[in-house]
């Protein structure tokens, strides 16, 4: 079998091999998955532990071997090694191999439940993909926007849990607070909404600080949802479960022959 044919079995789903690859890789996930929390119940693991442990191995065998067809079926491994879902996959295999030597690792086999994001292009559930792939874009496109928005929000709370520090903890000895960052840490409780209840001013200037923070919060939740939709607009385009063979990126629109990133064709 030639690479072409394993990069499109494995990395895509448009074909029968290629969504029956998916499904049967979706189903191990999800059963591997469920051994590392089974192995967590004190009483399972005492009575089972030798059969979840061969189990898990058999998982990571297979997991493993995934990752290397993965890498050689592609034309610039480097690419997927170093990306984001290939560093899941990584994660996904060496906790069971560094077991003996670092015991407490095991917990990472968990991240396999992460690559469940596959089912998107599995079931073809193409309005899916297509609006992951809009999403994606809108919160690139989205970013100076987003940070610009976040410093403020710091700038805000700092300063409002300066204040409240000097009107709560110098002048009301509240001890709530006793210093800035404790200060501050209550304006972001207080401004998000959240409002755990434990620190509460106490004089009425607090109070009055307070609900204009309360108020604040409200009119600054709806600010991130407004910056990404507007990129939800302008980002809008059509998409494929289609893998670049050379650099392994996908989002290419269904006539697309080139890849828009590297250049490529897409398949050999």
């Amino acid at each position: 079998m030639t690479k072409s044919r394993i990069h499109q079995i494995i990395f895509e789903a448009d074909t029968p091999k290629g969504k029956l690859f998916d499904v049967v890789l979706l189903v191990a996930i999800l059963l591997s998955v469920s051994v590392v929390i089974l192995e967590s119940v004190e009483t399972i693991q005492q009575r089972y532990r030798s059969l979840l442990i061969g189990i898990e191995w058999v998982f990571t065998v297979l997991f493993t071997i995934e990752y290397f067809l993965r890498i050689y079926s592609i034309q610039k491994p480097f690419k997927y090694i170093f990306s984001s879902m290939g560093i899941i996959d990584l994660l996904a295999v060496i906790p069971t191999y560094l077991i003996f030597i670092f015991p407490a690792m095991h917990f990472l086999t968990i991240i396999r439940a992460i690559r469940l994001i596959r089912i998107f292009k599995i079931f073809k559930l193409s309005r899916y993909t297509r609006g992951a792939y809009t999403m994606q874009i809108a919160l690139r496109s989205s970013r100076p926007k987003i940070v610009v928005f976040l410093l403020s929000v710091i700038l805000l709370v700092t300063l409002l849990g300066t204040i409240m520090y000097i009107v709560e903890g110098l002048s009301a000895n509240n001890p709530g607070f006793q210093d800035i960052p404790n200060s501050i840490y209550w304006s972001i409780v207080t401004l998000t909404t959240v409002g755990y209840g434990t620190v509460v001013p106490t004089t009425i200037l607090g109070k009055i600080i307070a609900s204009i923070i309360m108020v604040i919060g409200y009119g600054i939740i709806a600010v991130p949802t407004g910056i990404v939709t507007a990129g939800i607009i302008k980002a809008k385009t059509k998409a494929n479960t289609q893998s670049c063979i050379n650099c392994s990126q996908e989002g290419h629109d269904n006539d697309a022959e080139f890849c828009k990133y590297c250049g490529s064709k897409i398949h050999e």
